[in-house]
């Protein structure tokens, strides 16, 4: 597979600390932690132990989640290392349908995220909501500062929760700059939609998941009347 043996690439890019362990021999079924099926083992032993970066989305409960991500060494963005993990960011963001996708979310804790939202042009209702669509942007060792101290109070979903939403309070307006793939210095003034997608995935960096940070009477399960039928 693509990501075998590349945690090792990785753990030199990262400026204090191995990635840290997970699990490993556990397969998901009725018991939290199964041991995994003759498949898993076969698979295994054929293509090796699965290392991050991930091609799937890693779920809550999953420590990588919650840890502080680590700085990329500024002279690092060119290595393979990094930009596997940026295309895998992007193939993966764009197959699971998402707005955007940080490093820590494919079990790699290091201060990246990818954001794009494309799409034929939106209701006139969405563009009054400043719902916009925006090409692919990459960033390396992301800082944020709020322009726009205004809140707006939307629903947010998460790839690491999926079949679940909330509403979420946001500020209205956001520059974040850092790296890009490139390794260029870079900045993106963002607002509404795209400025809580950059805030979303800014605490995706620092351990936090928007369920954190939601009003709690709005979590809600989407496929609550599927199941009531």
């Amino acid at each position: 597979m693509a990501a075998r043996g590349c945690s090792r690439g990785l753990r030199g890019v990262l400026r204090a600390g191995p990635v840290p362990g997970r699990p490993r021999g556990l397969a998901f079924s009725g018991r939290p932690w199964a041991e995994p099926g003759a498949w898993q083992r076969l698979r295994r032993r054929l293509l090796g132990p699965c290392e991050p970066p991930f091609q799937r989305v890693c779920l809550v409960g999953d420590p990588a989640l919650r840890g502080m991500a680590a700085p990329v060494e500024p002279e690092r963005v060119g290595s393979a290392e990094v930009q596997r993990l940026i295309a895998r960011l992007v193939a993966v963001m764009r197959r699971e349908g998402c707005v955007g996708l940080s490093a820590p979310q494919l079990g790699v804790p290091l201060q990246v995220f990818v954001a794009e939202f494309r799409g034929p042009p939106l209701p006139e209702g969405l563009r009054a909501l400043e719902v916009a669509p925006f090409p692919l942007r990459v960033f390396v060792n992301p800082a944020m500062r709020v322009l726009d101290s205004r809140t707006s109070h939307f629903t947010e979903g998460c790839a690491s929760l999926p079949g679940f939403s909330a509403v979420v309070a946001r500020h209205m307006g956001v520059e974040v700059s850092g790296l890009n793939e490139a390794g260029e210095q870079v900045a993106w003034q963002a607002r509404g939609f795209a400025a809580r997608i950059v805030q979303h995935e800014m605490d995706h960096l620092k351990g936090i998941l928007y369920v954190d940070k939601m009003e709690s009477g709005s979590f809600a399960c989407l496929h609550w009347a599927k199941v009531n039928r």
